[in-house]
C-alpha cells in the first residue's frame, strides 16, 4: 500500500476499488458535494493543529494526512469518472504558473 506511486497508478487502485461496486461512480454533483464535505473536515484539522480553536477532549481524533488523503480520493474519483489524466492536468497547471506567473513571486538567489 505504501511507497511511492505515479500519477496513474493512483487513478487505476481507485478505479479497481470502485469498479468492485454496482454503484460505480458517483454523479459529478454528488463528487463535488463530497469534496466540499472532505475540504471541510481537512479545513477544521488544520484549524486545530495550526489556528486558535484546538480540538476539544470529546472530538474524534483525525488526521491533516488522513483528511488530504479522502480530498485526493474524491478528486481522483471525480478524474476517473471524468476521464481526466490527472498527470496530464498537473502538466498543464505547471505550465501555466512557470509562463504565466513567472515573475510574479521574488525568486531566491541562487548560490554559485
Amino acid at each position: 500500500m505504501g511507497g511511492e506511486k505515479t500519477m496513474k497508478q493512483l487513478q487505476q487502485d481507485v478505479d479497481e476499488y470502485i469498479g468492485q461496486f454496482k454503484e460505480g461512480y458517483f454523479q459529478p454533483m454528488e463528487m463535488m458535494a463530497r469534496m466540499t464535505e472532505e475540504l471541510g473536515e481537512l479545513s477544521r484539522e488544520v484549524m486545530h493543529e495550526y489556528g486558535p480553536k484546538k480540538k476539544k477532549s470529546s472530538e474524534v481524533k483525525n488526521s491533516i494526512e488522513e483528511e488530504m488523503g479522502d480530498v485526493l480520493f474524491v478528486l481522483i474519483c471525480m478524474a476517473n469518472s471524468m476521464d481526466i489524466d490527472l498527470a496530464h492536468a498537473h502538466d498543464l497547471v505547471i505550465d501555466k504558473f512557470t509562463n504565466r506567473d513567472k515573475d510574479r513571486w521574488t525568486r531566491k538567489e541562487i548560490d554559485q
